[in-house]
């Protein structure tokens, strides 16, 4: 592999990995923060603990996930050195805001709120963690802005080869940042959601704290329905905003190489030929692509290459396709599950003590666990792969942005590295969230103690 190659590679595994942290993060901040509401409303001593019980768990997630973010960072100047300085006048200034406002904002209160039990008054409590809550949702919203300018670039000139900002408000009205911010934040609070009412399950199934678990569920199951319902909904005007913004990407997603003139068929499966540029074989239902995108001429692969050749010049400008459909598919499959399991949840909350007599449905929440990672994960594949091979759409080449100096050892080094690193913090991760996930709510009265125990690992 060359030094572009590992260098791809390396910040796939890196982004990757840390993505897996940031969604639970996010989501399960405003689970802690609804939980702790109640409490100071009610007084009920049971939120209290499912509070301490879910804080803890946070707290380990959210500490790893920093660490993650750390490493991803640094290649920006390490192997895309030519990518950050041309656009790093862009590009740097929502990181600078995220890192001096949203990162500040969070870490802040996150310690007011390990450190505040029994020492502020319970509304002053609750109200650091909804900062908390807040803070990672604007750290997500700028580091979005930053992506969405490497998808659908606006508020920039170039000047000596350099794009350099000129207008930071159309930064932020980038039409790409307004579905794909929504898109994130839904997907962080699925993720919570399932996180929360698959632990919940595995107590009530072991007929223990069963009040804290029944209220954890409760809530779990509708933040879940709530919460992947507006993802659905979100990620369908996304699709259709991409049609426009970035044809090429959704029509590689439909795996569409021909312009159709009517109502287009939507393939379920297919068998992706890249070489030859055409199926080998496609299960379709009639005009549904045309009935989901909102129109009737679906623009095919071949024809945007050429329309791309002609505006950039020569070269290849199809992503990998079979990469974007199946990664597409793989996120739309895992989301109408998610929102099947959330659904019917909710119709058992409508019943009686319904949960502890539906063992089948408690038994599957466990496994649902993983389906929010394997959604967020797949989406997050299908956008950027299905970008290729742009960084920076219709500016600048994956090519282009890759350091020149950086010798292709040295970035195979890294990887190796790196990937070493992961799996000792994925051990970690793991190995502390099934210790105090399995302690139950009465383990430890404070929650400071995992990140005792996560820096001594």
């Amino acid at each position: 592999m060359d030094a572009l190659s590992l260098a791809r590679t390396q910040f796939a595994v890196t982004t990757i990995f840390h993505f897996l942290f940031v969604p639970l993060t996010i989501g399960l901040a405003l689970v802690v923060a609804i939980m702790e509401t109640v409490y100071v409303r009610t007084k009920n001593p049971q939120y209290k603990k499912m509070v301490q019980y879910w804080g803890r768990l946070f707290l380990i997630n959210f500490a790893v996930g920093v660490v993650t973010g750390i490493i991803q960072e640094f290649q920006f100047g390490m192997n895309w050195s030519n990518y950050s300085r041309f656009v790093g006048d862009v590009f740097g200034a929502p990181l600078a805001v995220e890192a001096l406002l949203a990162f500040f904002l969070e870490s802040t209160f996150i310690g007011i709120w390990i450190f505040g039990w029994d020492r502020l008054r319970p509304s002053v409590h609750a109200l650091a963690m909804w900062l908390v809550a807040i803070g990672t949702s604007i750290s997500a919203f700028w580091i979005l802005t930053a992506n969405s300018f490497m998808q659908e670039p606006t508020g920039y000139s170039i000047v000596h080869g350099r794009a350099e900002m000129t207008n930071f408000f159309a930064l932020l009205g980038n039409p790409q940042v307004w579905v794909e911010f929504p898109h994130a934040i839904y997907a962080s609070f699925t993720t919570a959601a399932f996180f929360v009412a698959g632990i919940s399950a595995y107590f009530l199934l072991r007929k223990k704290h069963i009040e804290i678990f029944r209220s954890s569920l409760k809530i779990a199951v509708v933040l879940g329905a709530v919460a992947s319902i507006l993802l659905a909904v979100n990620g369908d005007a996304q699709a259709k905003h991409l049609v426009v913004a970035q044809p090429m990407k959704m029509a590689a997603a439909e795996a569409v190489w021909h312009t159709t003139t009517g109502p287009a068929a939507w393939n379920i499966i297919a068998g992706i030929d890249q070489s030859g540029g055409r199926n080998t074989f496609a299960i379709q239902i009639p005009r549904v692509l045309s009935l989901l995108d909102g129109t009737n001429h679906f623009t095919g692969i071949d024809e945007l290459q050429a329309q791309e050749v002609q505006k950039y010049g020569p070269g290849n400008y199809i992503p990998p396709v079979a990469t974007t459909f199946w990664s597409f598919r793989v996120m739309v499959l895992t989301g109408g599950i998610l929102i099947l399991l959330a659904l019917y949840g909710v119709y058992l909350l409508a019943r009686r003590h319904a949960f502890e007599g539906r063992t089948r449905y408690l038994k599957l929440l466990p496994w649902a666990m993983a389906l929010p990672y394997i959604a967020n994960t797949s989406g997050w594949i299908m956008t950027e792969i299905g970008r290729q091979p742009w960084v920076v759409y219709g500016l600048q080449s994956t090519a282009q942005g890759v350091s020149n100096t950086v010798p292709a050892g040295d970035v195979a080094t890294t990887l190796i590295g790196f990937t070493l690193i992961f799996v000792i913090i994925a051990a970690a991760e793991v190995y502390l969230m099934v210790k105090y996930a399995k302690a139950g709510p009465d383990a430890e009265p404070t929650p400071e103690m995992p990140l005792k125990t996560l820096a001594a690992v």
